[in-house]
């Protein structure tokens, strides 16, 4: 099978909602792939334009260099070409172009490549760190800018005339006026993805600035809701976009911001209380506790009676 072009990994992504799965874990702490590869046949029985091995989500910061290749080594395999495979790239500059050459070889379609560790530096910094992976692999690669790695628009301006390969810009920051000036800027040279955390909150207001596709954290556990939830987005259907932050995602935020690093432990309690239990977090990250996964789990079932649900449901009988 012919791999994709960045260009057209980039297109395909941008024309639907992103998965970024969880990496399970058994009880001796260790990659369990056996479970990961049941939640990617899961997963990739619903809509979704792509997936995102060893992500944020897939605790890509407490896996090993050789762990990042397992996983996505595995999630090629198993997906067998049916959505595209994009795959977590980071730590410093030396690690990152090693961890770009060999996700390529394992079959990955793109590239997310994640804040370097640790260090704030200046922009010149940044651009030869983004460089450098982009000239490490023929793929395409997909910036994501958070934390300490927070691109200018003139950098990423530089950026895509030298690497021809820079296709994307995730923004984990909710920063509109720099959204707008970079979009004002690179139009549809690159794709762009939402990428906050909980990314439905700026799904609405992001399309609108031509962000079509966010990377969804909930697809984990209540795909169905995820999926609708992004159709209704996409249909700018502000009623029903409103209904699912009040019933669920807003909800969702008051567990999620009680603690630090429960963006993601929150995920994977999510897969526990849906029967797909993925095993807990690694450290230094802490999971929920037992009255919250009860808090969450309740608040999963709820989801059924919702007014969201009760929209939806509307729409799909009118328009058949």
């Amino acid at each position: 099978m012919s791999r994709m072009t960045p260009k057209e990994m980039a297109l395909t992504i941008g024309n639907g909602l992103l998965s970024f799965p969880v990496t399970p874990f058994d009880v001796a702490n260790r990659f369990d792939a056996a479970r990961y590869r049941s939640n990617l046949d899961w997963l990739c029985s619903y809509e979704v334009a792509g997936l995102f091995a060893a992500g944020g989500t897939g605790e890509f910061f407490s896996l090993t260099p050789a762990e990042v290749v397992d996983v996505v080594t595995t999630a090629v395999q198993q997906t067998a070409g049916r959505v595209p495979v994009l795959a977590g790239v980071g730590y410093g500059t030396a690690t990152a172009t090693e961890l770009a050459g060999a996700v390529e070889r394992a079959g990955a379609d793109g590239i997310l490549l994640l804040p370097p560790y640790l260090v704030f530096s200046e922009q010149a910094g940044l651009a030869a760190h983004v460089e450098a992976v982009c000239k490490s692999t023929s793929l395409g690669v997909i910036v994501y800018n958070r934390d300490n790695a927070i691109l200018t628009e003139d950098t990423i301006a530089r950026l895509c005339e030298r690497c021809p390969n820079l296709v994307g810009f995730k923004d984990g920051v909710g920063d509109i006026e720099q959204m707008t000036r970079i979009y004002l800027r690179m139009g549809d040279r690159l794709t762009y993805v939402g990428g906050l955390p909980t990314a439905e909150t700026f799904a609405l207001p992001y399309l609108e600035m031509g962000v079509t596709t966010y990377s969804s954290a909930v697809f984990n556990f209540v795909p169905e809701f995820s999926t609708k939830f992004y159709a209704a987005v996409r249909r700018r259907d502000r009623e029903t976009v409103q209904a699912g932050l009040r019933d669920f995602i807003m909800p969702l935020l008051a567990i999620r911001n009680r603690k630090r690093g429960y963006a993601v432990s929150m995920i994977k309690a999510g897969m526990k209380v849906i029967g797909r239990d993925s095993g807990p977090v690694r450290s230094p990250l802490t999971d929920l506790t037992a009255s919250e996964v009860e808090e969450l789990s309740a608040l999963i079932s709820r989801l059924k009676a919702s007014e969201f649900t009760r929209r939806v449901t509307a729409y799909s009988n009118l328009t058949g």
